[in-house]
């Protein structure tokens, strides 16, 4: 990208970044793209920062600078007193600064970016790990994630049969009924265990909260299952991931620094740097995998630096010159 040395800069709310038509595969091409470039040296990112202060409230914020000139700020709470006050649980903002001089390039809105980077991340891991020919995906929690990772899935497999469980009901409903506009047979489960046991694919998105008792069992899954779990584990039994064959974190070494790992550290084949640079041997046979997901600020940098990309190519957004 040119540099930029002036002091206005471009706004694209997440309205305006819902329109810009990048589909979940562009973002999920844009992500092993940085993944390489973290392999090589070429971007540069820190751990994830997170921060519970009460209330149930998750507060983080991811860094990446690359060499396509930018340098890539995120930040965001998940507040879940919000759907009470009609707002969505998950808000922030991303700012996109100029890697040379540090002047503010864009200011966007988090909550796209947050919903199709995490799907995003979720299918290079599946690209690799999951059954070509599943047929039938379950999701616990059916919010926001349900409906980003069943948008990235359904163009990757022959996906026929949507199987949902979540606490509330209104919420599963919505999403089953979603779904069947989408042309799936989508029905609610009675119980996580059904969910689990009939799925070839699993997204688990549950409220981010220590206090919930875990309730889900790996030893329910077929044996080429594929998990894809953005809840930070939470809601899975510690002893029932030993059934898990291979388990891909997003990033090792913050893994590693996280004050409250995700899993046992031994039970983790890698990252998806190294599943990408084809350094982890094959899943194992005949057990179910995983991709357990943290947050990283490399999913992040590619999902904004694609979507800034394409706003300034088609014209989008609106730009702000401050006096």
């Amino acid at each position: 990208m040119s540099l930029h040395t002036s002091n206005d800069f471009l706004y694209l709310s997440d309205e305006t970044l819902g329109a810009l038509g990048l589909a979940p595969s562009d973002v999920a091409d844009a992500i092993e793209t940085a993944l390489h470039a973290k392999a090589s040296g070429h971007l540069h990112v820190t751990p994830k920062s997170a921060l519970m202060p009460g209330g149930g409230r998750y507060m983080m914020s991811t860094l990446a600078v690359g060499e396509e000139g930018l340098t890539v700020l995120k930040t965001v709470t998940v507040s879940p007193d919000n759907p009470e006050r009609d707002l969505p649980s998950i808000n922030g903002a991303i700012l996109v600064l100029d890697a040379e001089t540090g002047l503010l390039r864009a200011v966007m809105g988090a909550n796209w970016i947050t919903a199709h980077r995490t799907a995003a991340l979720s299918a290079v891991a599946a690209r690799r790990l999951a059954d070509p020919a599943s047929r039938t995906i379950a999701f616990v929690g059916c919010g926001v994630q349900a409906r980003s990772h069943l948008a990235a899935f359904k163009d990757m497999f022959p996906l026929k049969r949507v199987i949902a469980f979540g606490r509330g009901a209104a919420n599963r409903d919505a999403f089953c009924d979603e779904a069947r506009a989408q042309g799936f047979d989508a029905v609610a489960a009675d119980s996580a265990e059904t969910a689990l046991r009939e799925a070839d694919i699993v997204v688990t998105s549950v409220t981010l909260d220590y206090e919930i008792k875990p309730f889900l069992n790996a030893a329910w899954l077929k044996p080429n299952a594929f998990a894809a779990i953005t809840d930070l584990c939470i809601p899975w039994i510690d002893q029932s991931l030993d059934h898990f064959g291979t388990v891909v974190v997003d990033d090792l070494e913050q893994e590693r620094q996280a004050p409250k790992p995700m899993l046992d550290a031994s039970a983790i084949a890698g990252d998806l740097t190294d599943l990408v640079s084809d350094r982890i041997p094959p899943r194992v046979p005949d057990r179910p995998a995983a991709f357990a997901f943290r947050g990283i600020a490399l999913g992040d940098y590619a999902a904004a630096t694609l979507a800034l990309h394409r706003a300034e190519t088609t014209g989008a957004g609106q730009r702000i010159a401050p006096e």
